[in-house]
């Protein structure tokens, strides 16, 4: 098991990332949409594996949401950084995620990220894909 921890710029959002997979031979996701692309994201999740972000100051968290408004995009609005996506479940703190690896620690074991098209999907399709393939996650503020 790979233990990666990372954070955004100014330390407010915390992340810890349990994954099997090992960084080298993750298969790293460019999302097309504009705000992805905007961001320069490279996404990486694994279903058997586990995110936590915390959040010391929620006040600076921005969940921001457009298109389905399916996921929450996680934005420092201290510092402007995307940290991932958050699809939460039933309870609000849990859900899947997957992850910008930009932030993390150890970011340069990644390598480059294959362009991904979702614009085809509808709600269902899209939700059930995120369950299948993204990664079980908690979201804790403080």
């Amino acid at each position: 098991m790979f233990d990666l921890k990372g954070r955004c710029h100014c330390g407010n959002i915390s992340i810890h990332y349990k994954t099997r997979i090992p960084p080298e031979e993750a298969a790293l996701r460019a999302c097309q949409c504009t705000f992805c692309r905007k961001h320069q994201a490279r996404a990486v999740s694994d279903p058997d594996g586990q995110i936590d972000f915390r959040v010391a100051r929620p006040a600076d968290l921005q969940r921001y949401q457009f298109g389905l408004r399916s996921a929450q995009f996680l934005v420092c609005r201290e510092c402007g950084v995307y940290v991932g996506a958050f699809a939460p479940e039933h309870e609000a703190a849990r859900g899947h995620a997957t992850l910008m690896v930009n932030v993390l620690d150890d970011e340069a074991r990644y390598g480059t990220a294959q362009p991904a098209l979702y614009d085809a999907e509808d709600a269902q399709s899209r939700t059930a894909r995120r369950r299948r393939v993204w990664t079980p996650a908690t979201l804790t503020t403080d």
